[in-house]
Parts: structure tokens; sequence; C-alpha cells
């Protein structure tokens, strides 16, 4: 078992990377026997890994109840997070519960979200059982649910308490979900290493195949990556927001195509593509490091072209209510280079109209 540390004074968690270590001991901190806590997970994992984890969470002593939500994106609303409430309150869960997400990006964003506002703020841990939310969505404290018109646009920040990666919970991954979230790691190397960019490619093949080690190496890379960022800039004042490479593009994407008809790894691969061609057209990033991007996405198996029916002009609503845009101003992460990317202000919409065209 490898173990990390997002440094965040009294706030600091572990993140514990390895194979089956829902069965080790002491594994679910802070939790300890006697301790209340409520398991929300959704209904496919419900028959896949759910009786696994409540046998070693009542092996530990924990008083543990249950949560079983709808899964998919299109259920990442206000609604279902009154589920969770209204199980906590029903079951007499006091302020000292912690919850327990057991799933991909859509139940920890849902948990994390109901945690940091039940009772004004309980303890969650996450268990992430996807690649995306392994490598990006479980790590950072960042919760929340969609709206109809935009993606996240309801949430809060919330650090977990810890996170649990268990890298044979991929085993239960369709091959689309697991490709979906290569998305989010080949983003962590473009905005910030290309060595790391250089060993991708080297090793997709491996990564899609589960290696192991191969696998272990490549989401605590990305999880160090992360940690890093969040300890000097939790809210995204700053340069936090360089993780939402292909973001204002991508999240345009799933909200237009209805969530969940476009997986978020699928749209933010376009999303990298667009800000890789508004920057290429801009002056900004080679000719080659642009093939480099196109090619490793293809060779995963990613999407490089957004939607045939979304029209260019489509896309500049939902990117004017994109999260980083400050007095009516876009802002966009662009690649400079492979393993340097920078926010600007200020791109001419015309460039990125062309950019958005020459990706369809």
């Amino acid at each position: 078992m490898k173990q990390l540390k997002v440094i965040l004074g009294k706030r600091s968690y572990p993140i514990s990377i390895g194979s089956n270590i829902i069965q080790k001991d002491d594994i679910f901190w802070p939790l300890k026997p006697g301790n209340q806590a409520m398991l929300v997970t959704n209904k496919t994992l419900a028959n896949l890994l759910k009786d696994k984890v409540l046998y070693h969470l009542r092996k530990s002593g924990i008083k543990i109840d249950q949560v079983i939500l709808s899964d998919g994106e299109q259920y990442k609303t206000l609604n279902e997070m009154e589920l969770i409430i209204s199980a906590l309150l029903e079951k007499k869960h006091t302020r000292d519960t912690t919850l327990i997400a057991l799933g991909g990006g859509v139940i920890g964003d849902l948990t994390g979200f109901a945690a940091s506002v039940y009772q004004r703020g309980v303890a969650f841990i996450q268990i992430p059982t996807t690649l995306l939310a392994q490598v990006d969505a479980s790590v950072g404290g960042k919760t929340a649910v969609n709206h109809l018109l935009g993606k996240n646009m309801i949430g809060s920040f919330w650090q977990p308490a810890s996170v649990i990666i268990d890298i044979d919970c991929l085993k239960t991954l369709p091959q689309k979900e697991l490709v979906s979230g290569i998305a989010e790691v080949i983003k962590y190397a473009i905005v910030f290493d290309e060595k790391f960019y250089s060993w991708l490619e080297e090793n997709i093949e491996n990564i899609l195949s589960l290696d192991h080690e191969i696998m272990s190496y490549c989401i605590k890379k990305c999880c160090e990556l992360k940690s890093k960022i969040i300890s000097l800039d939790e809210r995204e004042n700053n340069f936090r927001a360089l993780l939402n490479l292909g973001h204002t593009y991508g999240h345009a994407i799933e909200t237009h195509a209805g969530y969940g008809n476009w997986l978020h790894g699928e749209a933010i691969s376009v999303g990298i593509v667009m800000a890789a061609r508004t920057s290429k057209i801009l002056g900004y990033l080679k000719e080659t490091d642009f093939k480099r991007i196109i090619t490793l996405l293809k060779r995963t198996g990613l999407p490089v072209k957004g939607p045939k029916n979304m029209s260019a002009a489509s896309y500049i609503p939902y990117m004017m209510r994109d999260k980083k845009v400050i007095s009516g101003e876009i802002r966009l992460v662009l690649p400079l280079s492979i393993g340097k990317s920078e926010i600007y202000n200020h791109v001419d919409k015309n460039i990125i109209l062309t950019a958005i065209k020459e990706s369809q």
C-alpha cells in the first residue's frame, strides 16, 4: 500500500492506494469501533462492491447504515442529495456521523456535498471506484450537483477525512468508463509534467489492460500532482484553475447533450483538443505538441471531435456560465507546450469559435 498526504493544516488527510486495501485494519480512518456512519453508493455498485465494503466496516465495529442512489450523471441533482439527507435523519444520524462515498465522481460529489451541509457539516470518506474519481474527483474537496443550465453550479468546498483508492475496483469498470478516466490523466500530464506525458505515450496500452504496477504508478502520480496544487490553492483563487484544462469547453458539451449522454472524460477529451487548438491559433502551442496531444487521445480511444449536432455558437452561452468567468470575460486554460499551461483572459471570441469549428 502507498500513502500520500494532502497538506491543509488541521484539515490534512491521507490518500491510501493499493490492492484490496478495504480489508486492512484501520483503513477507514478516522472511524473507530462504535462510530456511526452512512454508506452512500449507487444501484450498479450495490451489486458489485457494497456487501464487501459493508462486511469490512462491520468487522471494524462501525455502526453502518446505507443509502442506494440511481446511477448516472443525470442523477447528480439536489433531489438525489435530499435522499441522502432524509436517510441520515430517518436513521437519527448526529453531527459526529461520517458519510462514506462508494462510487465514481457522481457519488463522491453528492456525498461530499451532503456531508458539507448536513447539520452544517459532517465528516466524509471517499472510496472512489472509477479511474476518473481515483485520479481526480475524489481528491481536493470540490463537491457539487448539476443544474439544468450548467454543470456543478451548486456546491461547496468540503475536504474528505480520508481517501481510500482500491485499484481492484477498476476491474468492475466497463471499458468505456476506464477510457473516459484516462482523459483526466492526460490532462495532468499536459498541464504539469512533460516527462509523465512521455511515460503515458510509452505505457498507454498497459494502462488500458489494467497492468497493476503501471496503474498504481499512474494513480499515485496524478494524486501527487493534484494534492500539491490543493495544498497551495485549496479554493481555486489562483492556479488550481489549471486543473480545468478542457473543462470550459467540455462542460458545455455535457450540459448541451444532456447529462450522461457524453461521459465526463469524453467531453473533457474534446475540450482539451479545443483548448489546444485555441492555443495553436494564438501562436502559443507548436504544431508538433498539438499532434502529440491528438495522437495520444486517439490511441486511448477518446473522441477528438465535438458533437455533430452542436453548433460552435451554442458553446458560448454555456462557457459564459463557467465558474472561471470574471466580469463577463471567459477565462481559458491553454497549453503552451506539453507540461506547461496558463490561464488567459480576453481571448477573442472569434478565435474560440474557430477552434470549436475546426474540432467538429
